[in-house]
Order: C-alpha cells, then sequence, then structure tokens
C-alpha cells in the first residue's frame, strides 16, 4: 500500500461483516430473543445442554505477543484495544497496537523497574502516544453466535511509522481464538479468548489475548472553560446532551464545565494565539498519554470567524501538540434573514440549539473530522443547514453522518486522539473506489505569484482568482483565504520534492457556500512560508506552485487548480544568509505570520528578517498587521505598525487593504506621529494598476477614502 500523505491518507477502514446463519451458529446476539423465548427441545433436541457463544460488542483489551527470541527473552509484547460494533446484522472491528516493554530503565542501565500494565477493570485503557505501532484491520469475525468454544480473527496489520506518520500494509493474518475463564481483574468472566497467530503460510507468529472490558469503543473527557458571560453548550434545546450524542458512536465521554471565570487578554474577541495560551494556562490536566481530553472555550468573540473555531489543528503553536482545543462565539448575534428561521436576530449563546451544535461541531474536527454537506448532521456547518430546506433550528439532524460516525468507530488511534496526526481535510482511505471529482464548467480559477522572483527566506505571495464564466450563477465557497479549509496546495521543488500547505487552522465554522454571479469574480492572496514538512522554499532554485480548491455542490465535490512558477535567489550576503536561516529553521515563523502570534521564536526570527535589508520589504506587512491588531496584555500600536510601510514594502491587493484599515483606525496624536500621508501615498501608488479591474475596486477604495 502507498504511504500515508502527511496523515490524510490511512489503513482501509473495516468492511461490515454481514451475519452467516452457518451451521453452529444461529441469529446476531441482539435478536437471539425469539430463540431463547423457545424451549431448545422444540428446536433440535440434541442442543439441549450445549452452550450458545456469542462475541459482545463494545472495547476489549488484547496483548499480542510476537514470537521471536526477543520477546521469549524480555517479554515485549503489544497492547491494545479491538472494537467490536453489533448492529444486529453485520459486524464491523478494528483495533490498535501499542508496543509495551516489560521493564524501565532507571538511573542507571542495569537499575530495572517493572512497566504497569493496564488495569482490565478501569474500563478503556488508555497508552503513550509515543508507543503506537500497529492498526489492526479486521476482515473475519464471529459475526452471530456459535454452539462451539473458538472462532476464527482475521485481519490485515497495518504498521505506524510516527516520523513520516504512514502506514504499511504487513499482510493478512489469522487467529483461532478459543474462549478461556479471564484472568483476575476483567470484569467478565466467561469474554475473555486467546489464540495462536499464524501468517498466510500458516506459521505461527504469536499469540493473542482479548478481553472485554466496555459496552463503549473509545472514552475521552471534553473539558469546557468560560468567560462568565458566555454560556455553557451543556445541551440542545430539547436536552440531548454530549453523553447521548456520542452514545450514537459508541464514546464515553466525561464532558464537565471547570473554569467559568476567564479574563479576557485584550478586548471582547479572541486570536488564535490568545486562544490556544489560554488553554494552556487553565485547563485541568495536559498529559494526552494518560487520557484523550479535548479543550473547548467559550467566548464573546473570535478574531478568525464568527461562531467556531478549531484553532489547534496542525502542530504550529507554542507546545506543538495538534487537534487539542477548539472555541465557540457566545455574542454572534445571528443575522436578521429569514434563513435563520425561529433564532434570526438572537445572540448565539442564547440559541440553545444552533450553539449546542457548533459545539459538537468544532470539536469534531479535533476528533479529526471535515465538512460533510451530505446531510444536515453534526459536520456540515450552521450557515448551510440554515439555508437548507426546512426551518431552522429544527431541521438540524442531532448525529454525525453514517460515514462520520464510521470514522469515529474505527479510524485509527492516532488519527482520532488529540496530540498525534495534524488534522488534515479528510481521512482517505486508499482501498476505497476514487472518489468523484469533477470541474465546475464555467469556472475559472488562476493562481499567479506576485512576483516572479523572491530573495530566500522570504515568503511568496501567490494571487488567486476565481471568476464565473458559466452563463449562471454557481454555489462557491465564500473565502479563497487559507483559513478556509477549501483551500490546498503543494509546492514542488527543484529536484522534485514535494511540499504540501493547507490552512492551519482546523475549522473556520462561518466560511459556507455562497452564490456567485455570472461574470463575478473573488480574488484573495496567499503568504505561503511553511507547511506540515516544513519551510516551503528552503533553498535556491526554479519552483512550482500549485494551489487547490475543492468544495462540494449538492454533495457532489469540485476541484479546481492552477499552476504558477517561482524563482527562489541564493543570499545576497552573508547577513542575509544568517536572516534567511533564522526563517527558514523557525517552525513557530507560520502561526507568526498566519495569525499574528506572538510565540517568542516566531518574533525572533521575524526581527532577524525585519533588520535585514533584503527580506525587510517582504515582512514588513505582516508584522505591521501582527503590530496593529495586539494579542494578549500587549496592546494594539498602530504608530509603530505604520512606520514598517515605505515604498520599499511588498503589498499584495489584499495587504493594501489591511493596510488602508490600520490607517483609518488612526485618529488625534497618533496620525500626528506617523506620516499617515506618506503611507496613503505609498498605497495610492500600489492601486494604481489595480484601478481598471472590477475585482479590486473594494481595495481601491478602501485606499481613496483615506483621502476624505
Amino acid at each position: 500500500m502507498s504511504p500515508v500523505n502527511n496523515g490524510t491518507l490511512g489503513p482501509s477502514l473495516p468492511n461490515p461483516i454481514e451475519d452467516e446463519f452457518d451451521e453452529g451458529e444461529a441469529q446476531p446476539q441482539d435478536r437471539i430473543d425469539p430463540i431463547a423465548r423457545t424451549p431448545i427441545s422444540r428446536i433440535d433436541p440434541g442442543l439441549r445442554f450445549r452452550r450458545f457463544r456469542s462475541l459482545r460488542g463494545g472495547c476489549y483489551l488484547i496483548r499480542y505477543v510476537p514470537r521471536t527470541n526477543n520477546n521469549q527473552i524480555f517479554g515485549v509484547h503489544f497492547d491494545g484495544t479491538l472494537r467490536v460494533e453489533r448492529d444486529g446484522f453485520t459486524t464491523t472491528a478494528s483495533a490498535d497496537l501499542y508496543h509495551h516493554f516489560p521493564w524501565l530503565f532507571t538511573r542507571f542501565p542495569f537499575s530495572l523497574s517493572p512497566s504497569r500494565e493496564p488495569n482490565p477493570g478501569a474500563g478503556i485503557p488508555i497508552f503513550s502516544r509515543s508507543k503506537y505501532r500497529y492498526y489492526l484491520r479486521i476482515t473475519s469475525i464471529l459475526q452471530s453466535f456459535t454452539l462451539g468454544t473458538s472462532f476464527t480473527l482475521g485481519f490485515q496489520r497495518h504498521r505506524y511509522d510516527r516520523t513520516a506518520r504512514d502506514w504499511t500494509n504487513e499482510g493478512q493474518f489469522t487467529a483461532r481464538m478459543h474462549w478461556k475463564p479471564a484472568p483476575s481483574g476483567y470484569p467478565v468472566k466467561a469474554d475473555y479468548l486467546e489464540g495462536d497467530v499464524k501468517d498466510t503460510n500458516g506459521a505461527i507468529v504469536g499469540t493473542l489475548a482479548m478481553g472485554w472490558v466496555s459496552p463503549y469503543l473509545r472514552r475521552a473527557v471534553i473539558e469546557f472553560d468560560r468567560v462568565n458571560v458566555s454560556e455553557h453548550p451543556d445541551q440542545n434545546a430539547s436536552g440531548l446532551d454530549w453523553q447521548e450524542v456520542f452514545d450514537t458512536v459508541g464514546w464515553q465521554v466525561n464532558a464537565y464545565q471547570s473554569d467559568t471565570d476567564l479574563a479576557e487578554p485584550s478586548g471582547t474577541s479572541w486570536s488564535d494565539s490568545e486562544l490556544h495560551g489560554k488553554m494552556l494556562a487553565r485547563r485541568d490536566a495536559a498529559n494526552l498519554d494518560t487520557e484523550w481530553r479535548y479543550h473547548l472555550l467559550c467566548v464573546r468573540n473570535l478574531d478568525s470567524t464568527s461562531r467556531g473555531i478549531m484553532y489547534d489543528a496542525s502542530a504550529t503553536d507554542s507546545n506543538k501538540v495538534p487537534r487539542e482545543g477548539a472555541a465557540i462565539a457566545s455574542h454572534w448575534v445571528i443575522p436578521n434573514q429569514s434563513k435563520w428561521g425561529t433564532v434570526q436576530g438572537q445572540r448565539f449563546g442564547t440559541a440553545a440549539d444552533p450553539y449546542f451544535r457548533t459545539a459538537v461541531h468544532e470539536l469534531g474536527h479535533a476528533l479529526g473530522l471535515r465538512h460533510n454537506t451530505a446531510d444536515n448532521g453534526f459536520m456540515n456547518t450552521t450557515g448551510v443547514i440554515a439555508g437548507n430546506p426546512g426551518t431552522f433550528p429544527a431541521n438540524i439532524q442531532w448525529s454525525f453522518n453514517d460515514e462520520d460516525a464510521k470514522k469515529l468507530r474505527h479510524m485509527p488511534d492516532a488519527w482520532v486522539r488529540p496530540g498525534e496526526i495534524p488534522w488534515a481535510p479528510s481521512y482517505t482511505d486508499p482501498n476505497a473506489p476514487d472518489e468523484v471529482v469533477v470541474d465546475a464548467e464555467g469556472l475559472v480559477f488562476n493562481a499567479r505569484a506576485l512576483m516572479p522572483s523572491v530573495p530566500i527566506g522570504a515568503p511568496v505571495r501567490i494571487h488567486v482568482q476565481l471568476r464565473n464564466e458559466s452563463g449562471g450563477t454557481v454555489p462557491v465557497p465564500s473565502s479563497l483565504s487559507l483559513k478556509s479549509d477549501h483551500v490546498s496546495g503543494r509546492v514542488i521543488g527543484p529536484h522534485g520534492e514535494i511540499r504540501t500547505f493547507r490552512s492551519i487552522l482546523g475549522c473556520v465554522e462561518d466560511v459556507e457556500i455562497e452564490e456567485l454571479a455570472d461574470g463575478g469574480t473573488m480574488v484573495h492572496d496567499l503568504a505561503l512560508i511553511r507547511g506540515f514538512e516544513g519551510h516551503l522554499f528552503p533553498a535556491p532554485g526554479a519552483y512550482t506552485v500549485e494551489v487547490r480548491l475543492d468544495w462540494e455542490i449538492g454533495g457532489i465535490p469540485i476541484r479546481l487548480s492552477s499552476a504558477t512558477p517561482v524563482m527562489v535567489t541564493p543570499p545576497e550576503d552573508e547577513g542575509h544568509a544568517r536572516a534567511a536561516l533564522d526563517v527558514i529553521s523557525e517552525p513557530d515563523v507560520l502561526l507568526t505570520m498566519a495569525v499574528g502570534s506572538d510565540l517568542e521564536d516566531g518574533v525572533a526570527a521575524y526581527e532577524s528578517a525585519l533588520t535585514n535589508a533584503v527580506l525587510r520589504p517582504h515582512f514588513a506587512v505582516s508584522e505591521a498587521k501582527r503590530l496593529a491588531n495586539g494579542s494578549g496584555q500587549r496592546k494594539p500600536d498602530l504608530q509603530k505598525a505604520l512606520k514598517l510601510i515605505d515604498k520599499e514594502t511588498v503589498l499584495a491587493p489584499t495587504d493594501i487593504r489591511h493596510v488602508a484599515e490600520i490607517v483609518d483606525r488612526t485618529t488625534g496624536k497618533t496620525r500626528e506621529k506617523v506620516q499617515v500621508q506618506s503611507v496613503i501615498s505609498t498605497l495610492e501608488d500600489s492601486i494604481e494598476v489595480l484601478a481598471s479591474a472590477d475585482e479590486y475596486q473594494e481595495v481601491v477604495r478602501s485606499v481613496e477614502e483615506l483621502r476624505t
């Protein structure tokens, strides 16, 4: 099987195995009652003294012991969980395995202490992320029940490479599992089995044991912290709570409210870095190796979006841990538009149904799910559901789409648990049929580099344009920004190496689908510097940047793409080389540029670039936006921000509008202290080539209005 592409591909999820009524078997476990009420002698007198055995649904603690010399000497084995989903007609199962060395080194190499084994009496076990090794795709299992004392378990074994974040299919294996009395500590004595594991040649390669520990498949903790004026999204208007939501996917959740008095770091609206900082400061626990803990902040307003966001998507924050946190905005006011039905005009926190639904939606992204418009379930966006048939919010579907539910039950632990694989637009099953993706006829999508060449270390600015030439209106994404999960792409380097980029935000909940009129155009500018694999342009040479736009129309996936060349030039001198190295080697530069974070290392790399004459023009506008917005206890500094803008500053059309907004915010003494007219003159020079194009009129007006 081909390797995972940055966590977006994964092992094939298990198929449901249809119940069969072969000799020695009958109907599924939860349909046994009609037989149980019938005397055995009426079915078959010979069965009177025979025992029916079935495989209980839920989570099993499993142990796999490979047959190797090292394991026989040191006792090395793998612990994990096996998830058995029973729906009365089919059985679906999957498992994950974690490496376990039974002895731990203490202070000296020759000092050993026992390594603790999971306790089956404590319910579903949680294992260390760094020990994750295998995903088991179950291909055969006991579907209903048997009169015998064993059954055959079949599975594919997929080995996980944590560094590359990919899986390798190591082949098919079988184990004849025999019921035995459970060892001490298991909650049910009868639901325990052991068997030898064989490869396709029939050779015994190890042993497998499994014992039932919980009716649930997985377990997690959801902690809520909130500003005192923000509501706690504990349930919908009908009383549906978090556990009832996750009962439908087999998750045991402990959802509880912790802090109710969060201080607002810089006014009522929160930046993404402020959200992340508050999570680190106020959450009750942080050991993701002992529990799956997700954190949700309830605040008044959000800088990046209106309703909700999974801000902690890609391990580009200060603690380099992905998918821990999300947030919702209680004080967003629902528009007075008919599509919002019975809640139009209400403050979001007071509208229990959409408020609770959005909280579940954002947590769904932390669980590894993407937007899903196939129905009105949790992973559709609030705005799309409001525009669908039916009166909002009565038309909300209070469940996950079937495919999303299957992913939550059976995706590999590494994908769904917090702190492992960074969020990606989708989980792709490499063995599933190819997704049908079509081009939208009449839509023209173009990407071009703002500058044909840039010095090494500088961000590459890509201008993207979407134009409708179809002859009618077409539904399109409402934003072409990288804050939307509709936009992604890749950079092909001088030697053919590929690096990818996408939004570092897991969800901007109000990026929706809107109608683009015939002849209408949308534009945006992307500032590219880092992706999942690191710096996108780490060496001089010729690069190709491919930008992709994905969305759905009526459930049909649509994809447009465009490519543009760009040349990265070598260092001009030693000072430029040092500054470029500072930028290229610092991961926090991405968050500093994308959301104005004050992460110390990112800011230091920025300062290195700003003190270099070659790189300063390319970083000046990003630093100006960061300074103008403030963060945490740092107040906005419009004066310092505008002093960065001069005739040398590299400005894309989107940047021009942002600088115009900063100028518009200056008043009184600030206008006297800075050369506002000089900045306005710089902006006017920048819009001369834009004035004749319809799509830039908003940018042009934003500058022209500054003179008045």
